[in-house]
């Protein structure tokens, strides 16, 4: 659950840094709000502004959202099991591995045993 969060989380982020960067500065509109150049916006003579000011308020609803949710289901404790520190993970593996090279010894052993234990000829 926490990865699909996340994943909405960097492309909320990264639409949000697309709009910002495509919207243009106040100043450019100056010469917009006299009727210079409104037949060529593709949003009529207001412009793009309110448009993609509302696109980008609601991708930062959506990051802040996500943000939010993101803290709060990262900040619980694990109730499940008890973290482990990394000596006690490090004395846990080799006690395993212990334990396996003690298992190969007793089977080499027994193999061995029995590979020179002679064979009693047949009368």
């Amino acid at each position: 659950m926490v990865q699909i969060i996340l994943i909405f989380h960097v492309l909320f982020a990264l639409a949000l840094v697309a709009l910002v960067l495509i919207q243009q500065g106040k100043g450019a509109t100056m010469g917009a709000s006299f009727g210079a150049g409104a037949s060529q916006t593709v949003f009529g003579s207001q412009g793009s502004g309110s448009f993609m000011l509302k696109i980008t308020a609601g991708f930062a609803v959506l990051f802040f959202i996500t943000s939010l949710t993101l803290g709060h289901m990262l900040a619980r404790p694990a109730a499940a099991k008890p973290k482990q520190s990394f000596l006690e993970k490090v004395a846990t593996i080799s006690q395993v591995q212990k334990a396996n090279r003690q298992q190969a010894a007793k089977a080499a052993a027994t193999e061995l045993n029995a590979a020179e234990t002679p064979t009693l000829p047949a009368k």
